[in-house]
This record gives C-alpha cells, sequence and structure tokens, in this order.
C-alpha cells in the first residue's frame, strides 16, 4: 500500500544511536484546546472554535516550551487560539502571536458525516457506519479522506519542514489525527497501529529527529507523548 511504504523508511533506525556530528530538530506537538461543541457532533475539519479560559493550563505549557522555536498551526482557528493563549500565558513565546500555517496538518475530513450526531449518522448509513469503525484506518468516510491518506500527507509535510528547518525547535499546535500520524512516521509504524495512542487536548508530544549520512531519512527519537503540563520543564 502506497502510504505505508511512506512511513516504513524509518524502521530500525530507534536502535541506532546518533552521531556527534548529527542535527536534531526537536519537534513539539500540541493537540489544541477542548472545541466548543455543545451537541457533541462531528466536527473533523469543521472550523469551530476552542475554550481556552483555563489560564494554569496555558501557564504549564508555556513552561514546557522553547524560547526560540517555529510555530506552526494548521488551517482551523482552535489551533490559532491554542497557540495565542500560551503566548498570552508567556509573552516569550512572541512566534506564537502568528504561527505559519501548515495546511496539511489540517484535521482529517469526514466528508459527508461532519456537522452530524453520532446517533444521526448511525441512523443515517449503518452499514458503512460499523465499518468505518471496523477498520478506520483504511476506511474512508463519503466524501472525506481516510486515516492512511492523512498519514500520508502529514509525513510528507514533516519531512519537508525537517529539512527546511533542520536544527531548529518546531513547535505544531495541529489536532489528533496528524499528531498520532507524526507517531505513525517517526516510529515506522502502520497507520492502523499508531490509531492507539491516546491525545488528550493541550497535551505535548514530542519527535526528536537526528540527521545521519548513516541512515536514510535520519532517526527519529520519542521524547514524551500525551504529556500535560505541570511535570516537565523546557530543557
Amino acid at each position: 500500500m502506497s502510504d505505508d511504504r511512506k512511513i516504513t523508511g524509518n524502521r530500525g533506525a530507534l536502535e541506532r544511536t546518533p552521531t556527534p556530528t548529527a542535527t536534531e530538530t526537536r519537534w513539539w506537538w500540541i493537540r489544541h484546546a477542548p472545541v466548543i461543541n455543545p451537541g457533541n457532533r462531528i466536527y473533523g475539519r469543521g472550523d469551530l472554535d476552542a475554550d481556552c479560559n483555563d489560564a494554569a493550563l496555558y501557564d504549564g505549557l508555556a513552561a514546557m516550551l522553547p524560547d526560540d522555536a517555529l510555530w506552526l498551526a494548521s488551517p482551523l482557528r482552535r489551533t490559532h487560539q491554542t497557540a495565542a493563549a500560551i503566548h498570552v500565558a508567556d509573552g516569550r513565546h512572541e512566534r506564537a502571536r502568528q504561527p505559519l500555517i501548515e495546511p496539511d496538518f489540517v484535521e482529517q475530513d469526514f466528508g459527508d458525516w461532519q456537522g452530524l450526531s453520532w446517533a444521526e449518522l448511525e441512523a443515517r448509513d449503518e452499514k458503512r457506519y460499523h465499518r468505518f469503525w471496523l477498520a478506520p484506518a483504511h476506511q474512508a468516510p463519503p466524501g472525506g479522506e481516510s486515516f492512511d491518506v492523512l498519514v500520508g500527507r502529514v509525513a510528507a509535510a514533516i519531512a519537508r519542514l525537517t529539512n527546511a528547518h533542520a536544527g531548529r525547535d518546531i513547535v505544531a499546535v495541529a489536532h489528533g489525527g496528524p499528531i498520532r500520524a507524526a507517531l505513525a512516521f517517526a516510529l515506522g509504524i502502520d497507520a492502523e497501529r499508531a490509531l492507539g495512542f491516546a491525545i488528550a487536548n493541550c497535551s505535548v508530544t514530542r519527535l526528536d529527529h537526528f540527521s545521519d549520512p548513516n541512515t536514510p531519512g535520519g532517526i527519529w527519537r520519542v521524547a514524551m507523548v500525551n504529556q500535560l503540563p505541570g511535570r516537565v520543564r523546557r530543557r
């Protein structure tokens, strides 16, 4: 399957030790703040607002993140609102004010299902609904995209941006789907297994990339996954 081939190049790379001259690029992935969604509807790429009122939470996030980082966000405003809340908590994060927009980090497209409640979806399309949840990585909602496809676009963007900004800290405020996709890419696992990661709102997942001439694609190290603020501070 073409998308699997895109992400398997890193298999085994974690067993290698980076050379002393390897360039380290650190990715700090943040899932956006909780979405304001009173009807508990499927929102996917819907451009809903986030609840960013927990000042203590953003103080904790600001304390975890590096000062001089490149900030990225998806095109959806809940990621921009989350980045702005971190900026308010800590004025040192100037680039959180206007992060660069990366279209490939947008959430999975649920197509015709967006805006429906789960009960409405099951009533409307019961057969397809059950098939989607039995094979979620490979099944696409009508008019939408599969998680496999999401992994392919996120992996390509990570490779491009890591090459363009080698040696930097990169803070990416994104969504649960793209963060799981980033883990699939870094670990060289298939999309189905990556769906097993829990990614909470406002959690931090850090993936470190080391360039290495002896390892095509470099070496990835998983520093933290789904870490909520409070215990970790920037190094």
